[in-house]
């Protein structure tokens, strides 16, 4: 295959030269023929490089990457030139993003990849048998991935990562609400935090697969951005014995939200009905110890600038409460002008609460407190 001047160029993302369309890097969207690329996703896959590398340092097993649609390869072409990998297997059902893929391959002269041209998971039944399964699985698809959650989580050795994006936003942040349940098997509501229950329900659904097939699966890191939301999780080989589906419960009158195993009726602060999301992940979303270790390994790799600062967000609510609130949306049930950020997260610390930032919002802060002793707290920030 030719890949004239004019339509394609080379560049370098981390430390992996790639060969892309010239019009992916022009263009307002980037076109789907003669390959997908999409260069704002960068941030994405500096965080899939780095959580990554975080997991094959711990990792005793065989070292073994499977990406399911890869489009030119630049996220398995990195993960082969950036990272210790034995084996990576690049697919995707484009011949030409797989020339391409083939191309940027040679230029990095990367020798443990192989290429392969299968619908998901007819390329995932190929290595979901054991000693032949991935250490990291990744899914990256236009719209939903729960289609291939099942064979996803069967291609996934134990102990092994599988890392699942979703950009179907519209449908998990409340606006197609059938769509939703049928797709992810629980309801969002239409919330500031929407977009931490748009990754809850990612997992609810990913727990409920796993739970049909015996296994586990642990939230290690996910990421909320404009266009996707990525969720990595462990994979373990034994049923999942806690209790870890349930109930976002929010009030649209008055703003409490609470996480509950059942679903109740009407809010616990002004009684008035409640809205219900779910069912969906109740659990942790983050592993202290897993953020930690990409902290870590973050300078050793070529990666945003940005990457140490939403990590060092990620750590401080590791272990906060689920749902968090925003400095605006607290302003307008006070009708008055929010206090900084900063100051609201000490001020509920000095009060005796938990507290910290999100990585999820630029204004949201986690706390212990109820919406009542928020506002009581906020009254006295001078």
């Amino acid at each position: 295959m030719e890949f004239p001047d004019d339509i394609f160029q080379e560049i370098i993302e981390g430390k992996t030269k790639l060969l892309v369309p010239k019009k992916s890097i022009t263009d307002k969207v980037p076109p789907m023929k003669p390959a997908f690329f999409n260069p704002k996703a960068k941030l994405n896959r500096d965080f899939s490089i780095i959580a990554y590398s975080a997991f094959l340092n711990k990792f005793e097993g065989p070292k073994i990457f499977l990406e399911s649609m890869s489009g030119v390869g630049s996220r398995g072409l990195r993960v082969a030139n950036e990272l210790e990998v034995e084996k990576i297997v690049i697919n995707d059902l484009n011949p030409s993003a797989l020339k391409m893929a083939e191309y940027s391959a040679n230029l990095n002269q990367t020798k443990n990849v192989e290429f392969s041209e299968k619908e998901v998971c007819r390329f995932f039944s190929n290595y979901s048998k054991k000693g032949e399964r991935g250490s990291i699985v990744d899914i990256d698809p236009f719209g939903s991935p729960a289609a291939f959650f099942d064979c996803g989580i069967r291609a996934t050795m134990h102990g092994g990562i599988l890392s699942v994006a979703a950009t179907d936003l519209q449908v998990l942040n409340g606006l197609f609400q059938s769509a939703c349940k049928r797709k992810y098997g629980g309801v969002p509501v239409r919330t500031e935090y929407g977009n931490e229950i748009a990754i809850r329900l990612i997992l609810g659904s990913l727990r409920a697969v796993a739970g049909r097939l015996g296994v586990t699966v642990i939230p290690m890191f996910v990421e909320s951005e404009m266009h996707y939301y990525r969720t990595y999780v462990k994979v373990l080989n034994r049923p999942d014995q806690q209790e870890n589906l349930g109930y976002i419960l929010h009030c649209k009158n008055c703003g409490h939200r609470k996480i509950s195993l059942e679903q109740e009726q009407e809010c616990e602060l002004c009684k008035l009905k409640i809205s219900i999301a779910g069912p969906l992940w109740i659990g942790n979303i983050f592993n202290k110890e897993f953020v930690q270790n990409m902290l870590d390994e973050n300078p050793k790799l070529e990666t945003d600038k940005n990457c140490e600062k939403i990590l060092l967000k990620c750590l401080e609510e590791s272990e906060m409460p689920g749902t968090y609130f925003t400095i605006d949306e607290i302003a307008s049930i006070m009708k008055s002008s929010p206090p900084k950020l900063e100051k609201a997260v000490s001020s509920l610390k000095e009060n005796g609460f938990l507290s910290s930032v999100t990585a999820f919002n630029p204004t949201g802060f986690r706390t212990n407190a109820n919406v009542n002793e928020i506002i009581g707290i906020f009254k006295t920030i001078q």
